[in-house]
């Protein structure tokens, strides 16, 4: 009897599996603030939410001891930070025709992009962890109250390395964890390759002026790795906003038609202002991201031209247009973007997840599926969920970027 995809399936599962683990972790971001709970995962996963314990500080003694009568006992007080765990999965589904008859290597790529997704999916919760919650700043030498006023044009809402410096006096004040390597103590500072680029040429000028000094290929070779108190990571996976100020020029429209991912056009119902944006970015997504609730389906586009109500964009599309699809309805908008800078340590964010499927989650399949066995599928599924166990113990900044005046 001849071998066959069948008979030797573990070989080709075991092949792809590689390219499953490849592409969860490359896309990992957010999740390097976390760190598991300090309890046997197999007990915390049990039950609807996990409480984390935490002990008050004893009060320095001042009292001198006295001869007659004994000390008094001070009372601790605790509290508790509630993580909940939730459930995430996705799956592909194609015909056994279609692995038949396709000229890409559809089914290797399969694997690649649920383990992708499995990742993203489950970064979404570290990134939703990460860049909420009340402990926030916002704007540079200049700090404002609300997302909406955060002006590109405005200088003194940019970051500068003195918004660093009082990030990492906030930090220290709060006894938050840090970092311990050869050169010391540090925290991490998240952010994205724009806000990098901010802080290299920005107004303060104060970092070009030392490295210039020092070592010029810092400055050539982008290789700026600490800022004060923190160890820079930039990734274009740092959370981008939608909620800044209004243009000049505003575009404020809404998508007319449904549009898939892939699309390199899309209609729109005005196109207002739309000639005359030469920044080029636009915002489409369900909604502007004003508050804490953040979307998943959300995207920048880059505005190349309009012929009547269709606009010519470059996207973040595996060929260069949307990444999603959109319904009808949802916003087009040039609306200044808001980059989250996070700072933090090893220990600001806290995971929980079952160890059945594991800390990266699962990939399930192929299965082949119905009378014939004519379908095969592939999924993946991840039981956890990501939490602030103390506010102070994770900042977020938030800034424009001169990019985008």
């Amino acid at each position: 009897m001849a071998d066959t995809t069948t008979s030797l399936s573990d070989s080709i599962r075991t092949q792809y599996v590689e390219e499953y683990i490849e592409a969860a972790q490359f896309e990992k971001f957010y999740d390097q603030l976390a760190q598991p709970v300090g309890r046997p995962m197999s007990e915390l996963k049990r039950g609807s939410s996990v409480q984390v314990e935490f002990l008050g500080d004893m009060a320095p003694g001042t009292t001198a001891i006295s001869e007659t009568t004994d000390i008094t006992p001070q009372t601790l007080r605790d509290a508790t930070a509630s993580i909940t765990p939730t459930s995430v999965g996705e799956a592909l589904q194609c015909s056994e025709l279609l692995l038949v008859q396709a000229f890409t290597d559809y089914g290797a790529a399969m694997f690649r992009r649920v383990g992708k997704n499995m990742q993203e999916s489950v970064e979404a919760k570290a990134k939703n962890a990460a860049t909420q919650g009340t402990n926030v700043m916002r704007g540079g030498s200049v700090q404002v109250a609300a997302r909406t006023t955060l002006d590109a044009g405005t200088t003194t809402h940019l970051i500068s390395d003195l918004v660093f410096t009082d990030a990492a006096a906030r930090l220290a004040m709060n006894k938050v964890p840090s970092y311990v390597d050869n050169l010391g103590k540090s925290w991490g500072a998240y952010l994205h390759p724009y806000q990098y680029r901010e802080l290299i040429s920005g107004a303060g000028g104060n970092i070009s002026s030392i490295v210039l000094y020092q070592d010029k290929a810092i400055l050539l070779n982008y290789e700026l790795g600490r800022l004060g108190g923190f160890r820079l990571l930039v990734s274009p996976w740092a959370k981008v906003v939608s909620g800044g100020a209004a243009n000049a020029n505003a575009v404020e429209t809404v998508l007319s038609t449904a549009e898939q991912a892939l699309e390199k056009t899309f209609n729109v119902a005005a196109v207002t202002n739309l000639g005359s944006w030469a920044k080029g970015w636009l915002f489409v997504g369900s909604t502007h991201e004003t508050a804490n609730t953040h979307i998943q389906n959300g995207e920048w586009v880059r505005y190349i031209g309009h012929t009547g109500s269709t606009v010519t964009i470059i996207g973040e599309g595996a060929n260069g247009g949307l990444r999603f699809d959109h319904a009808v309805g949802e916003a087009v908008s040039n609306d200044d973007p808001v980059y989250l800078t996070v700072f933090g340590g090893p220990a600001s964010l806290a995971k929980v997840f079952a160890t059945e499927v594991g800390e990266y989650g699962q990939v399930v399949g192929p299965k082949r599926d119905g009378i014939v066995d004519q379908f095969v599928t592939l999924g993946h599924k991840w039981y956890g969920g990501y939490g602030r166990i103390s506010e102070s113990y994770i900042l977020r900044l938030e800034n424009p970027s001169r990019t985008d005046a």
